[in-house]
This record gives C-alpha cells, sequence and structure tokens, in this order.
C-alpha cells in the first residue's frame, strides 16, 4: 500500500480516487484542509510550514504528494514534491502558467491563437489600455474560479471593475507574491509582481477544453471537453464530455495545447488548456492553461470511459506511466456536470433540499449525483469561490446515452430541488426552474 498525501482532500474526491485501479492500493492522507486553502487570505510560508510538519511527523513512508485544486495547490505541490525528490512539475513552470500575463507572454512565442491582451496597473488613476478595446475581460494575474473576472462593455464598468478589484485583489495576490519570491523571475514579470490585473479582448464562440499529461517530457493529450454556459452569460451551465465539435477542431486545439504545455516546461503532471472556438469565423483562440487536470471531470470520465481523470494523477505522482487502457469502457455515452445556478443578488437560503430528498431524487434517475452547495443559513455571498455574477445551488452530475436525455434529466432535476431565499427585503422566495 502507498501512503499518498492530496493536498486538499475532500471526501467527495477521496471516494472517487479510492475507486481508481491505483488508489485501490492506497492510503489517501489530507495535507491542509479545505478551510486552510481556500479560507481568507493565506499564509504561503504558514501552510508550508505546516504541511512539513505533517509530513515529517508521519511515521510511515511518504510515496507521492499531489493536489487536483486551483491556487494554491498547484503551487505547493511542487514545493513539497522537490524537498523529497517526489516526481512533479517545477514550481517554475506551473508559475509560467498561473501567472497570466506570464502565460500570454510564454504563449506568444509559439501560438497566434491568443487574444489581445496589456496590463493594467491598479494603482493611480488607471484607464483603458486601448488595445484591448471593449469588449475585454479584466482580471488579476493571478485568479481562482473566475474569482474577480469582470466583462468589460464601457468606461463606467471599467471603473466599476478597478474598485472592485481594488478591494479584493490582495486575497490571492498577496500570497502568490510569496510564491513568486521562490522563483527566478525575468525582469518584465518581477516588475509586474501579483497585484496587477490583466485586460483581453473578449472572445466568443464555442467555450472547449483538452485534458492531458506530461510524462518524461512528452505530451499526450487524451481528452475534449466542451463548456456549454448559461444563455446570454459567461456563467458555466455545464461542463460536457466528450466534446461534440468536429474532429478537426479538437486535433487543432490538441497541437496548440501541446506547443504551449512544451514551451512553459511541464513535466510529470496532468494539465488542462481551455479555448473559443468560432464556429463561423473558424477561428480558436486559448482562454487558460491549467498546470493540473479538472476534479470537475472526475465523474464524468468515470461514467464515459471508466476510469476517473484522477488516475493520471496518482500515477504521475507514484513515477508511473499514465496510460490507461485503450478499451476502457463506462456505462454512459455521454456525461456532464451541470450547475444550477442563482443570478442577481445575494441571499440567504432559508430551505435548501434535505439529504432524503437528494437520495430519493437521485434513485429516481439512473447515473445521476446532486451536490447542494449552500447550506441553510449561510448567505450566498459567503460561499468561496462564486464568479463574480452568479451563486452556485447544486452541482448535478448526469450520465446518459445522449445529449436530449441527459438534457431532460436536468430539468426533472432543477424541478425537484427546492431552495427557499430571504431576500434584503426579508422577503422568503421560492428558487425554482425561473432561475435556471
Amino acid at each position: 500500500m502507498k501512503n499518498v498525501f492530496v493536498v486538499g482532500l475532500d471526501e467527495h474526491n477521496h471516494e472517487i480516487l479510492r475507486r481508481t485501479p491505483t488508489g485501490r492500493d492506497c492510503r489517501f492522507h489530507q495535507l491542509l484542509s479545505l478551510d486552510e486553502l481556500q479560507s481568507g487570505e493565506v499564509d504561503i510560508d504558514l501552510l508550508l510550514a505546516k504541511a512539513e510538519k505533517i509530513l515529517d511527523d508521519f511515521p510511515g513512508s511518504v510515496d507521492a504528494i499531489c493536489g487536483y485544486w486551483d491556487f494554491p495547490v498547484t503551487l505547493l505541490v511542487p514545493i513539497l514534491c522537490e524537498r523529497r525528490g517526489l516526481p512533479s512539475a517545477s514550481l517554475e513552470s506551473v508559475v509560467k502558467c498561473e501567472h497570466k500575463y506570464w502565460s500570454r507572454l510564454e504563449q506568444r512565442e509559439v501560438i497566434d491563437e491568443y487574444p489581445p491582451f496589456a496590463l493594467v496597473e491598479l494603482n493611480d488613476n488607471p484607464r483603458p489600455p486601448g488595445t484591448p478595446d471593449y469588449p475585454m475581460w479584466l482580471k488579476p494575474v493571478k485568479s481562482a474560479s473566475s474569482e474577480l473576472a469582470f466583462h468589460v462593455l464601457d468606461d463606467k464598468d471599467f471603473d466599476g471593475a478597478v474598485a472592485e478589484l481594488r478591494e479584493g485583489i490582495d486575497r490571492i495576490g498577496r500570497p502568490f507574491e510569496q510564491i513568486l519570491d521562490r522563483v527566478d523571475l525575468p525582469p518584465e514579470i518581477a516588475e509586474v509582481g501579483g497585484r496587477t490585473c490583466l485586460a483581453e479582448g473578449a472572445l466568443h464562440g464555442v467555450q472547449a477544453a483538452v485534458e492531458g499529461y506530461v510524462y518524461r517530457g512528452e505530451v499526450v493529450v487524451y481528452a475534449s471537453l466542451d463548456s456549454v454556459d448559461y444563455p446570454g452569460s459567461s456563467a458555466f451551465l455545464r461542463h460536457q464530455y466528450p466534446s461534440g465539435l468536429p474532429e478537426e477542431v479538437r486535433r487543432r486545439m490538441a497541437d496548440v495545447a501541446a506547443r504551449v504545455i512544451g514551451r512553459v516546461g511541464l513535466d510529470n503532471t496532468t494539465f488542462s488548456v481551455e479555448f473559443f472556438y468560432d464556429p463561423v469565423e473558424d477561428g480558436l483562440n486559448l482562454l487558460e492553461v491549467n498546470p493540473r487536470h479538472s476534479q470537475t471531470h472526475a465523474e464524468l470520465f468515470e461514467l464515459v470511459d471508466g476510469i476517473a481523470n484522477h488516475e493520471r494523477m496518482l500515477l504521475l505522482s507514484l513515477g508511473r506511466d499514465p496510460r490507461l487502457p485503450a478499451d476502457a469502457r463506462g456505462d454512459h455515452a455521454v456525461a456532464a456536470e451541470w450547475y444550477h445556478r442563482r443570478f442577481g443578488d445575494d441571499g440567504v437560503p432559508v430551505r435548501v433540499p434535505t439529504e432524503e430528498e437528494v437520495a430519493e431524487l437521485e434513485r429516481s434517475l439512473p447515473g445521476v449525483k446532486v451536490e447542494v452547495v449552500p447550506e441553510h443559513g449561510e448567505p450566498l455571498s459567503e460561499m468561496r469561490s462564486q464568479d463574480s455574477y452568479s451563486f452556485e445551488l447544486a452541482k448535478i452530475t448526469i450520465g446518459a446515452a445522449d445529449e436530449t436525455e441527459m438534457r431532460a434529466k436536468y430539468e426533472r432535476c432543477v424541478e425537484a430541488l427546492r431552495f427557499e431565499f430571504v431576500e434584503e427585503d426579508k422577503d422568503v422566495t421560492p428558487h425554482g426552474a425561473d432561475q435556471r
């Protein structure tokens, strides 16, 4: 049995890890909790010291250290692995992906499929850069889960976004600079630091992603997925596997991803690269490079391929070849993680679906799992990792024979999941299909 330490191990993913072929021969240990890693403004040095003590005090062998969450997990793992000689990507290669400006500079060297971008300093009186022009996205050079990312259409939007960015950028920007202090940065990145913003031209089209890994220098893309937004919104409605894009487009995404991953020097790790594809102009643009696979997709791979993508992370963390059997098959042809959301103002849940209601719903719909996100009495605005425009109410994982069946299952879930909220005016408002 191998002892595998997972930074931010949570119960849901622990269950998935134990179902993987490699996970059946592992003992999984939590290395720092999600609350320690994601609540408020974290101190990187204190987190590392606490993690090191846990590892030093462990009476058995430390055979692997890994993680599947965004900041700061992606950056803690290579530091902890390097100190023990365990397989992992280098810290510098991960920072090249995580620092949005540095990542764009590296992309510019090997591809043409990226939007116009420019730095925006928050001090003094920042003005729009001119290029890109409106519409644009304004975001910190380091954020997580679309936190503090603003779609900006005009000067009023720009000024409002700057005000909110000034208010909130330190939460991730300051600890990110603790990471930057550990890397030999080129002058243009050292000057930018971790508390500057990036303006990027707004992309349009179909959002998609590829997942892959690098093992001993070889870049392999093993899957492509679609990300579908709510109509008229930038908030995700669902992540769907496999992608429905034409094979030629999926090949182009894989080629672009491989060139960028090779450029930044990632090795011994999984990765995901997000894109926008414009089917009208046949245009492809790279949105973001993530030096990790997506834990959100783990059950989608289980439903379709029979093995979660966590398996490849485990194999790499143990220094093994992450290739999986070519004939691996699950019980469904298509799967998606759906996000049932509330848009607009904050609210306090005074009713959420009960465990019994969720269990009955799952029993009535084969291939469906429901996770209720808010807790009774907790203001939605206090939930972690929410985007700037909506709040997650439920994550609904669905496997089906085709997209029509999958959508019908989702509609059934939304109708059955009863939420009620107290608004600012203290009225209790039922929340159901009208918020889809």
